[in-house]
C-alpha cells in the first residue's frame, strides 16, 4: 500500500490524546484530517496547523482510521459509528478490552454500552501480532496491562509459574495515567513528595484485563496481586513483578528466556543482567524495557518500564494501526 492514510483523532486534547497527535502528524503515511475536543473547540492543536473541532461536526467519510482516546463508555458508542461508516478503528480506552458483557460489568460494575462489539482483538502486537494485522477494529491495552504482561510473557508462554503461588505486580505510574481531568488526588500538593497506593490487591479495573490475557497464554498461572502506586512524576509506569517459578525452569535461566523470547522485537529491550530498567529508560521512547533480577532458584524479580502515554497508550495504538494497514508496525515510532 502506498497511498496515504486519513486518519482523525478523537479525545485528541487529553494526554494520551496529545501524544497521539504528535506521533501521526509526524508518521510519513498519515495525513491528520482532525482532532476533536468539545472543551478546546477552536483553539489550535499543538504542534500542528489544525484547530479543534467538536466531535459531531467531523464527517467518518473523509478519513480511513479513527483513534479514540476517549473515556469510558463514550468510546464505545462512537466505535460503533466508526464500525458502520466503514472507517477502520483503533479504541484506546477500556470499552473494547474485555472479551465479554459479564466480564465487563465484573471490572467496571455497568452494563457494556455495545457488548455485539465484543470480542475485539487485543492490541498487543509483541504477543497478539496475527490477530491484530488486517483488522477493522483493534482494542489498544491499558498501560498498567501492557506493561505487566511484556513482564511476564515469557515465563507463561513457557508456562513456567506455579500455579498455587500468586505473581505479585507491585507498580508505580506517573500522574498523567489518571488523564487531564483535575481531581483532589491528582493535585500537585496532594502528589508532590508522596507516593500513593490506591485500589490495591485485587480492585482496580485492569485486573480483569490482565488475568484475561494471561490465561489466553497459559492456565498454567496463579491469581495477579496487583498494587498501583501514583509517582509523583508526570509519565512513565514501572512494575516489579515476583514470581515463583515451577520445576521446568530456574531463576538464573529465566534472563535467556527473556532474550531469545523478544529477540527482534524492535519496541522491547531486555537489559543485561546486573542492569536494572529504570523509568529513564522508558519516558519519551515507545518502547518497554525489561530486566531480570535472579532472586532464589525458584524465584525471580522482573522489572519492566514504559512510558504510560507512548506504549502504554498513543505509540501502541499508532504500532497497531500500522499492523492494520498492512505497513511496518514501527513505522513512525523509531
Amino acid at each position: 500500500m502506498n497511498s496515504r492514510i486519513r486518519a482523525g483523532v478523537y479525545g485528541g486534547s487529553g494526554y494520551a490524546g496529545l501524544d497521539l497527535v504528535e506521533i501521526l502528524w509526524r508518521h510519513p503515511r498519515i495525513d491528520l484530517a482532525f482532532a476533536t475536543s468539545n472543551t478546546y473547540a477552536g483553539d489550535a492543536v499543538p504542534g500542528t496547523n489544525l484547530r479543534y473541532v467538536p466531535a459531531d461536526s467531523v464527517a467518518l467519510d473523509t478519513v480511513d482510521v479513527i483513534f479514540l482516546a476517549l473515556p469510558h463508555r463514550t468510546s464505545a458508542a462512537m466505535a460503533k459509528r466508526g464500525i458502520d461508516a466503514g472507517v477502520k478503528v483503533v479504541d484506546l480506552s477500556a470499552d473494547l478490552r474485555i472479551d465479554t458483557p459479564e466480564a465487563y460489568e465484573r471490572s467496571y460494575h455497568s452494563p457494556h454500552p455495545h457488548p455485539e462489539l465484543l470480542p475485539t482483538p487485543y492490541g498487543l502486537p509483541e504477543i497478539n501480532r496475527e490477530n491484530v494485522i488486517g483488522a477493522d477494529v483493534v482494542a489498544t491495552p491499558g498501560c498498567y496491562p501492557t506493561t505487566t504482561l511484556l513482564g511476564i510473557y515469557p515465563l507463561l508462554a513457557a508456562e513456567a509459574l506455579r500455579e498455587d503461588t500468586p505473581v505479585i505486580i507491585d507498580a508505580k505510574s506517573g500522574v498523567t495515567g489518571a488523564g487531564r481531568k483535575p481531581s483532589l488526588t491528582t493535585h500537585f500538593a496532594e502528589v508532590y513528595s508522596n507516593l500513593i497506593p490506591y485500589k490495591t490487591g485485587r480492585s482496580h479495573r485492569h485486573l480483569g484485563e490482565m488475568e484475561q490475557e494471561a490465561h489466553k497464554i497459559s492456565e498454567r498461572v496463579g491469581p495477579i496481586i496487583f498494587c498501583p502506586h501514583l509517582l509523583p512524576v508526570d509519565r512513565g509506569l514501572m512494575t516489579s513483578i515476583y514470581v515463583t517459578l515451577n520445576e521446568t525452569i530456574e531463576s538464573d535461566q529465566t534472563h535467556d528466556l527473556y532474550t531469545e523470547m523478544y529477540d527482534g522485537e524492535s519496541l522491547v529491550d531486555v537489559l543485561p543482567l546486573g542492569e536494572q530498567a529504570t523509568l529513564r529508560h522508558a519516558v519519551k521512547t515507545n518502547r518497554c524495557v525489561i530486566s531480570i533480577t535472579p532472586v532464589l532458584p525458584r524465584h525471580a524479580h522482573i522489572t519492566s518500564v514504559t512510558d504510560n502515554l507512548r506504549k502504554g497508550a498513543a505509540s501502541q495504538a499508532v504500532q497497531n494501526m500500522n499492523l492494520m494497514f498492512g505497513l511496518d508496525e514501527t513505522l513512525g515510532l523509531i
